[in-house]
């Protein structure tokens, strides 16, 4: 007997439709499988096997030649997902189940005893098959909730191979395998922020870089001595960035699906990431890859931030990682097993010391090292990546008076309004364009939304000649700018737009 049932593999994001055919022969026992399969897939065969005869069927080694084709034969599938649809397409290429019905789908990692295992990737999964015309989907009961942020399909949840058995009977009760999950419900529980502006005692240019980067979405670096509030500061950031948009709602699940990462009982990604690695982290780990190539930090920071605390500490190697993914908002990973491209849209948010023992120009304590040391220890950070970076804050450590005295400065969450209505005139300009913030302006874009009267022309051409700065910098000061009149709700760029943004452009980092 023949059959053919459908599912789908990863790849990247997207994914990729897998036709999986069984078919039954005489002769000695022969489980073959073929269509690229790797070393996951392969191995499909023992649990599958297992599980068809831990559920009560008869173990395809009773039929003689078995052989599974996973096409198309060109593609590569990889991940435990497959195990259902193999399962199900021998049970009814050996008569021990009837024909299925047809625009169905089948998703799920099998154990040995037949129980459906929970799976990576539901949600990418889910939407492929909505919009290849699906109708059902069935999952692991562990990712329903996951799947059924998706409208428009029926999500089918199994907790075994024999849940699947008792739904072809009519007798599996869905009503009591799990509750929907409502968007608007997750968006009323989501948790305060840990760190509000108000928290905040004095370090006003600061805080006020930080409402530019979240309103137009730049990169920024703070360099101080310890205990100056530098980590404080960055984490302060989520509570002022705008809400994510439905679509860039299920745009982050779908990235953190894909790594493993959504929790069990919230699988909706809510609040825009903040993602804060170790110095010790691996380029791999930041721009992501491995022999089964996942996201890194900075997929996992799309549309949110990447804090890179003690930046100077992680190897320069690393850090010259981040040029493509600043530059392109993508970054192209390529292996021997294939080539994937992941979104990477992040603010990078850096905070670093002046020099290695942390004290160069501190008023309250002097600098034991070398002139040589700190040059080679700001070396690390490499002229491209601070050509691509927006704001320079340099943090001063604050008073004990200021530390006492009660504050009543602004909020996050009046911070946020501000930010917001920025981001919504960012959203109208760029309606007709393939951009949606500042931050992501070409040439093009700057020449034609960031006009100059005469006054603030001649005031940039003049901070251009003494500073000697580069056409980057110059393209870079006029998108801070834009962002800056956006949050007065000004049309055009005036004199004070350009001058606060070229203050945030002098730094001296030994470069």
């Amino acid at each position: 007997m023949f059959s053919r049932v459908k599912s789908f593999v990863l790849d990247g994001l997207d994914c990729k439709e897998v036709e999986i055919e069984a078919d039954k022969a005489g002769g000695l026992h022969n489980f073959t499988l073929v269509g690229l399969p790797d070393a996951a897939v392969r191995e499909s065969k023992e649990r599958v096997g297992s599980a068809i005869k831990n559920s009560g069927f008869e173990p395809p080694y009773h039929f003689g030649r078995i052989t599974v084709s996973l096409a198309p034969s060109y593609l590569k599938k990889s991940g435990c997902g497959l195990d259902l649809a193999i399962a199900v397409s021998i049970l009814v290429a050996t008569g021990q189940i009837s024909s299925l019905e047809e625009k169905v789908a089948y998703l799920g990692e099998l154990s040995l005893d037949g129980e459906l295992r929970e799976t990576q990737g539901v949600l990418p999964v889910t939407i492929a098959a909505k919009q290849a015309g699906y109708e059902k989907i069935f999952v692991p009961l562990a990712n329903a909730k996951e799947a059924s942020l998706i409208r428009g399909i029926k999500i089918i949840p199994l907790q075994s191979l024999e849940d699947f058995i008792l739904y072809l009977r009519g007798e599996l009760d869905l009503k009591h395998k799990f509750s929907k999950l409502s968007i608007k419900t997750l968006m009323e529980e989501r948790e305060p922020f840990k760190v509000d502006l108000a928290d905040i005692k004095g370090q006003e240019k600061a805080k006020r870089a930080l409402i530019i980067i979240a309103a137009g979405g730049h990169n920024l670096l703070f360099s101080g001595s310890p205990g100056t509030g530098k980590t404080f500061l960055a984490r302060a950031i989520p509570s002022i960035l705008p809400a994510l948009s439905l679509e860039e709602q299920l745009e982050a699940t779908k990235i953190y699906s894909v790594a493993g990462l959504l929790p069990k009982e919230k699988p909706l990604i809510i609040t825009r990431p903040f993602r804060s690695p170790h110095h010790t982290a691996s380029d791999v780990a930041l721009v992501g890859g491995g022999s089964k190539i996942n996201p890194g930090e900075i997929t996992l920071a799309h549309r949110g931030v990447l804090f890179l605390d003690e930046i100077l500490e992680f190897s320069r190697k690393t850090l010259d990682s981040l040029r493509q993914p600043l530059e392109d908002g993508i970054i192209n990973i390529s292996r021997a097993s294939g080539s994937v491209i992941f979104p990477a849209k992040f603010i990078l948010v850096g905070a670093m010391n002046p020099c290695p023992c942390g004290y160069l120009n501190d008023p309250e304590r002097a600098c034991t090292c070398s002139a040589s040391a700190i040059a080679k220890y700001r070396q690390r950070l490499s002229g491209p990546i601070i050509d691509r970076i927006d704001l320079f804050v340099e943090i001063r450590r604050i008073k004990y008076k200021k530390i006492r005295e009660s504050y009543t400065g602004q909020t996050s969450e009046e911070a946020r309004k501000i930010v917001e209505i920025a981001r919504k005139i960012q959203l109208e300009r760029f309606k007709k364009e393939k951009i949606l913030i500042n931050s992501e302006m070409g040439t093009k874009e700057v020449e034609k939304y960031c006009l100059l009267d005469g006054p603030s022309r001649s005031f940039i051409k003049k901070a251009v000649e003494a500073y000697y700065l580069s056409t980057r910098s110059y393209y870079r000061i006029l998108k801070v700018a834009r962002t800056i009149a956006d949050l007065e709700s000004k049309e055009r760029i005036r004199r004070e737009h350009i001058a606060e943004a070229v203050q945030y452009q002098l730094k001296d980092l030994g470069n």
